[in-house]
């Protein structure tokens, strides 16, 4: 009797050791199987979110000075045409984060800067300059770096950089609906996103 006992007990635990290996190979699997999709929705990311626009501005250049010990002053002057494209955007490929299978969580450490790149084109008009005052390469510098200073004001009192932030929280987004849908967690640094809504508050 004692040996059938045994022998049954030996059996039973032989097929819970068998469940609950097979168990915990699935669940690695599950695991596997789900970093791997997170990676790949991470790589399909990767990539240059662009926001466009475009500035048209008309400037007026003038330059005098003295000579002749404040005798004479002669000058020059020229109207200038801008037209500028501008790009505000986000490298994804920069972007930073770690996959913590065991716990479950896809941590974002790091989301790049955007980047502001101006493309100006130039058209000179009414171009008047005195024998003495004629106009340099340092003049044209000058505009150069008077025009693109202009053109950052406006582009700050546009929208092109809030547009550009809510495309980047849009690809965000994607983030979390897929870790959810999972049962993982979306963190970026310390901050654990347990809604959509607070993607739109995050600090970056």
């Amino acid at each position: 009797m004692r040996k059938i006992l045994f022998g049954v007990i030996i059996t039973l635990v032989v097929l819970f050791t068998f469940k609950y290996c097979g168990d915990k190979k699935n669940n690695e699997i599950i695991l596997k199987e789900n970093s791997a999709l997170i990676q790949e929705q991470l790589k399909n990311v990767s990539k240059l979110v662009v926001t466009e626009g475009h500035f048209s501005e008309v400037f007026s250049y003038k330059n005098s000075k003295a000579i002749f010990g404040d005798l004479i002053e002669v000058e020059k002057k020229a109207l200038v045409v801008v037209n500028a494209d501008v790009t505000v955007s986000y490298d994804l490929s920069k972007l930073e984060y770690d996959i913590d299978e065991e716990n479950k969580i896809l941590l974002i450490t790091h989301i790049p800067d955007q980047e502001i790149k101006i493309n100006p084109d130039f058209e000179y008009y009414d171009i008047q300059a005195d024998f003495l005052n004629q106009f340099e390469a340092k003049d044209y510098n000058d505009i150069k770096e008077t025009v693109k200073k202009q053109l950052m004001k406006k582009i700050e009192n546009s929208d092109l950089k809030s547009n550009a932030k809510n495309r980047l929280l849009s690809e965000i987004s994607k983030f979390y609906i897929l870790t959810n849908s999972l049962g993982w967690t979306l963190q970026y640094n310390e901050n654990i996103i347990e809604s959509s809504n607070e993607i739109g508050d995050l600090k970056l």
